[in-house]
């Protein structure tokens, strides 16, 4: 496998950093949110023969915000692809984007729709294409609020039960009690800090962001939505289904789950040969 070059760039109120792995064919950005570029080491190295970009977005592992604000919201997310993809030499590039990072590649595509080829959206977690986006956004929120008021354990523990869950979301779920986060092997104890890439930063900018789908729908850019095939019926499968739906195509089955092309990283594994197959195809 092609070893990266890092490098860093400066943007409006970030100082990122990415990785380049040099390959003979086109460019292809792997763009996740609030995971780092080190979730897409086992998917990059299925694509040896491609220049493989990845990248922390800003707030997040080796991307120091110097802004000093507390939330990320979309729009930057998409201005720093934007910045990285001016950098590597300009678009159109192809662009695999999963979950928050789907959320941040669509909003690219809608204000610089030259700047991506295809995008490949795997599984957004956009709550307001969901029939029952009402009860889901109220259910984000007490996860946001649970944070700032009990910190990380108790908030990851409600993020956990809410992502995992098989269909629409029940009024009243807030009001549940949560387990113990130790039986999630989650710290019980309140650290005080209140800057977790996921619960404090990204969460409710990202999942309560309306797309431009006219914008979309317009755009030079190819659209695929992929889902995942164990996934069905959780909440970001049933975003991309939204998603697909409100562009007017049909969504993708991938192989495995909401992080089917991990190989370890974190601790996770799902369907990596059989989810980079699937890419690939889909890029195609």
């Amino acid at each position: 496998m092609n070893q990266p070059e890092t490098r860093t760039i400066a943007t409006p109120g970030a100082v990122l950093t990415y990785d380049v792995r040099r390959g003979d064919g086109p460019v292809l950005l792997l763009v996740g949110s609030p995971m780092q570029a080190e979730g897409f080491t086992t998917l990059a190295g299925h694509f040896a023969d491609r220049t493989v970009v990845t990248y922390d977005p800003r707030g997040i592992a080796r991307s120091e915000r110097t802004d000093g604000a507390t939330e990320s919201t979309p729009d930057e997310h998409a201005e720093d692809l934007a910045a990285v993809i001016a950098e590597i030499g300009g678009g159109p590039v192809d662009v695999f984007a999963s979950s928050g990072g789907a959320v941040n590649a669509l909003a690219l595509v809608a204000r610089r729709p030259g700047l991506v080829r295809t995008l490949v959206a795997h599984e957004p977690p956009t709550l307001e294409v969901l029939s029952d986006r009402a009860t889901a956004t109220a259910a984000t929120a007490d996860i946001y609020e649970t944070y700032q008021k009990s910190g990380a354990g108790p908030a990851m523990v409600k993020f956990f039960l809410l992502t995992g869950a098989k269909g629409e979301i029940p009024a009243g779920w807030a009001d549940q009690p949560a387990p113990d986060p130790a039986q999630f092997g989650l710290p019980t104890e309140d650290t005080g800090e209140r800057d977790d890439p996921l619960l404090g930063q990204n969460l409710m900018t990202c999942t309560h962001y309306e797309h431009d789908y006219d914008a979309l729908r317009a755009a030079p850019t190819r659209i695929v939505v992929a889902v995942g095939a164990e996934s069905v019926g959780e909440l970001a499968h049933r975003g991309g289904e939204g998603v697909a739906a409100r562009l007017g195509v049909e969504p993708v089955t991938f192989p495995s789950h909401h992080g089917g092309f991990l190989g370890g990283e974190f601790g996770m594994t799902g369907d990596p040969d059989g989810f980079a197959a699937a890419l690939r195809e889909a890029l195609r």
